[in-house]
């Protein structure tokens, strides 16, 4: 039985592919953050929800670079597209409605903390995305996977 190491993780432009794209919309969030606000916030580096959508930009990267590197019409790549797309879908449906309710629900929490006394804990409330942060996470992804796959050819590696 063949178990991989982390050199063949690390020397594979689809991983390296996915985690650059997460990790670029994760830092685009705190600079977004930061342009609204003025103060930064490292959390968003981990953090759910937001522009753009770092699962979006996470599924999105590694299809395109599975397409690129084993062909659009495999079945590998088919398999990663119909992944990132439930994906996608799930993030700007289903989470989206969950932070919704998380919303809904903190906000009556507040009004019954006005009166009585609760342990103060709050739902996570950014758990979605809009369509458009799911696409922008979409082109980021895609972006960033031509350009590791891009690089990757060109240095031989």
């Amino acid at each position: 039985m063949y178990l991989p190491a982390l050199s063949d993780f690390l020397r594979n432009p689809s991983f390296w592919s996915a985690f650059g794209a997460w990790f670029t919309a994760q830092i685009v969030k705190v600079f977004i953050h930061y342009a609204t606000t003025r103060r930064i916030d490292f959390r968003y580096l981990v953090s759910l929800g937001g522009m753009p959508s770092a699962h979006s930009a996470t599924v999105s990267a590694i299809a395109f670079s599975v397409g690129l590197n084993v062909g659009f019409n495999s079945q590998l790549f088919m398999s990663m597209f119909v992944m990132a797309l439930i994906v996608m879908f799930d993030a700007s449906t289903v989470r989206r409605a969950a932070g919704r309710q998380a919303s809904i629900l903190n906000g009556i929490l507040d009004e019954l903390f006005k009166e009585h006394h609760f342990a103060r804990e709050k739902l996570v409330e950014l758990l979605g995305h809009t369509r458009l942060e799911v696409f922008v996470g979409l082109l980021m992804g895609v972006l960033v996977a031509l350009i590791v796959n891009g690089w990757w050819a060109g240095s031989g590696i």
